[in-house]
């Protein structure tokens, strides 16, 4: 489910960037697209890896670092949609505390991905 959850969010950076462009932190160089596009490329890789049990531990970790990673994005997405309606408003905040479930969701995936090889 965790690899679902990432290549989706994956496709989705790709499919429908602009909404993605906006929640990255200007204090980062570059242009927006462009960390747009590579976040959703390592989602899309870390999904890959999450998918075949071989790789399953590493890229679970991976994907926990991934989630604290972002979580500056969410952060400006929360600041900047905090003068929207109610609903919205709702939503950007509503997703900061969300990062500790997927984080510990990613660590539990490492977890029980132990002793296979």
């Amino acid at each position: 489910m965790l690899a679902g959850l990432l290549a989706a969010a994956g496709v989705a950076h790709f499919a429908a960037p602009r909404p993605f462009d906006a929640t990255i932190p200007s204090g980062l160089p570059g242009k927006p697209r462009t960390w747009t596009h590579a976040s959703g490329a390592a989602e899309l890789a870390l999904a890959a890896g999450l998918a075949l049990p071989r790789t399953r531990k590493a890229a679970a970790l991976a994907t926990a670092a991934f989630f604290v990673g972002v979580f500056p994005a969410n952060v400006k997405m929360a600041a900047d949609w905090r003068h929207r309606p109610a609903p919205q408003k709702a939503a950007a905040f509503g997703r900061l505390p969300l990062q500790v479930p997927l984080v510990l969701w990613a660590r539990g995936v490492a977890r029980n991905a132990q002793g296979r090889s």
